[in-house]
């Protein structure tokens, strides 16, 4: 019986490139693997033939040769002839396998999927957070705004190698210098990282005296922070490769900046809105009137008041609120009037409500009148 082409059994097209076959390898592996087909002899023979088709895709120079000669290839002693034996567990089969299952567990094994010195030899450094408060008058104007963090920066000393100055690194003997040591365990492979060197494939003669072989050292820095304006309250900034310096000459972290903006006497922010509660007297909302209320820009607006103006009515002030960020836009200022009672009346000013009171109309008060004729008309 013929073969089936080794694409068709990996389900790839013939131009797949490396990656697209050893994805597709594994996926058909882990469907067809004994473990999961017990007592399943079709299972068992589309798991040989996936292993086939791809110890011979995955080699350029076999799968130029198939490509070339289809089958033929690797009969009458080519290459990879007898490679597989009756029952399709040939020497490369363990190889491949361990491919597989380094890759399915490398992440959750730590370092043992880790490919190469470089990788485990240094890490990068934590991010870091900073929480910075400033005024509402900050967050309008703008500013630069120091901060002092204390982090983890690359001792000079050694430079970030973590070695004394003068000394030099041996390749480690436990590993000889691959960073990793190997386990067999039937026919897997399982790689980790080397217990000695820690992935590094070397090991210091002397550690630096300053660092005690770090590379990095306890030090507070001074960083300057722009604050645009319209910043708003639980704004994060991140300033890049400012966190924590990396471990062995690895790459630093970031720094995360979470402002927060202080409550103001005067002013409460909705966006790029401002509300301000301003208390008038009973006279000025009956006769109209006029004020002025500071903003945040340093400068006094005046606020005009209708007559018969009612409590809790606003004023609203166009542009006179928050900038928005990043834009030339601003918000608005809103002024809500609170009207004061008259509290501790003489003698006469009493005399003179009265008077008032006697001479009034429903029209001087429809809301109260108005509301009043309704609850008769219920109670009738």
């Amino acid at each position: 019986m013929s073969k089936l082409c080794y694409y068709e059994v990996l389900r790839v097209d013939r131009n797949a490139d490396e990656k697209a076959i050893k994805s597709a390898y594994r996926k058909l592996a882990m469907q067809y693997h004994p473990d999961r087909n017990p007592d399943d002899k079709d299972a068992e023979q589309k798991f040989k033939e996936v292993n086939e088709a791809y110890d011979v895709l995955k080699d350029p120079q076999k799968r130029a040769a198939y490509d070339r000669y289809g089958h033929s290839a690797f009969e009458n002693g080519g290459m990879g002839a007898g490679r597989y034996s009756a029952h399709g567990f040939g020497p490369d089969f363990s190889s491949s396998m361990s491919e597989m299952f380094e890759d399915i567990f490398g992440e959750f094994m730590g370092a043992a999927g880790m490919r190469g010195r470089e990788r485990s030899s240094s890490l990068r450094g934590s991010d870091l957070r900073y929480n910075l408060e400033i005024s509402l008058e900050d967050a309008f104007l703008g500013r630069t705004v120091e901060i002092d963090v204390p982090t983890m920066v690359v001792c000079d000393y050694c430079e970030g190698s973590g070695a004394k100055p003068g000394t030099g690194m041996s390749m480690c003997r436990s590993c000889h210098g691959r960073g990793k040591v190997r386990a067999q365990q039937a026919f897997f492979t399982i790689e980790r990282t080397c217990p000695h060197c820690h992935g590094r494939g070397e090991t210091m003669e002397q550690p630096c005296t300053e660092c005690s072989g770090q590379g990095r050292k306890q030090r507070s820095r001074k960083l300057s922070v722009d604050i645009p304006k319209g910043i708003e309250d639980g704004t994060r900034i991140r300033l890049a490769n400012e966190g924590e310096a990396g471990l062995r000459g690895g790459p630093p972290g970031d720094l995360y900046i979470f402002v927060s903006v202080k409550e103001h006497e005067l002013f409460q922010r909705d966006g790029a809105d401002l509300f301000a509660r301003v208390p008038i007297t009973m006279v000025v909302a009956a006769l109209g009137g006029e004020f002025e209320v500071p903003t945040l820009d340093g400068s006094k607006a005046r606020v005009k008041v209708n007559p018969g103006m009612q409590p809790g009515q606003r004023v609203r002030l166009k542009g006179k609120g928050m900038p928005v960020l990043r834009t030339a836009k601003f918000g608005d200022l809103y002024v809500q009037l609170d009207i004061e009672i008259p509290q501790n009346l003489s003698r006469r000013q009493r005399e003179l409500l009265e008077e008032f009171q006697k001479i009034s109309k429903d029209d001087n008060s429809p809301t109260s009148n108005g509301f009043f004729a309704k609850l008769k008309t219920l109670f009738k």
